[in-house]
């Protein structure tokens, strides 16, 4: 049992990220750290940095960027209700990650971005973004 504590006390921040579920494998974890999708206080953070209970991350997937807090370490990926013991995301993050999904839903307009646009709906498209058709 106090080697299973150590391994859970030294964790990579790849597998922490996969196991929280965040991404959906380690290589898609590690590939969003080397791309700088992952900062720890404001840097860049290395696939092989150990996190520890406290540490804030600014997590950025998809649309969404989130600031978690580490609550606990866990080197061994779970159900949804463990992986989300392992953090808390902040206030603020929540606020600003609502705020965004509604802007982005208030921004669609109701235009379809399958295929080429209809005259309709590159008229729309125009007023939307303030400029004319005139070319």
């Amino acid at each position: 049992m106090a080697q299973k504590q150590e391994e859970d006390d030294k964790v990579r921040l790849d597998k922490w990220l996969w196991a929280a579920r965040f991404y959906k494998t380690r290589a898609l974890a590690k590939a969003a750290i080397e791309s700088g999708k992952v900062h720890c206080r404001g840097e860049r953070c290395k696939p092989g940095k150990e996190p520890r209970v406290g540490d804030e991350f600014q997590i950025r997937a998809g649309f969404d960027e989130r600031t978690v807090v580490v609550k606990a370490l866990s080197s061994v990926r779970g159900g949804a209700p463990q992986a989300q013991t392992l953090y808390a995301e902040t206030e603020a993050s929540i606020a600003k990650r609502e705020a965004a999904a509604a802007m982005r839903k208030a921004g669609s307009l109701g235009v379809s971005t399958d295929g080429k646009p209809s005259k309709k709906q590159r008229r729309d498209l125009f007023k939307f973004r303030g400029s004319s058709n005139d070319q």
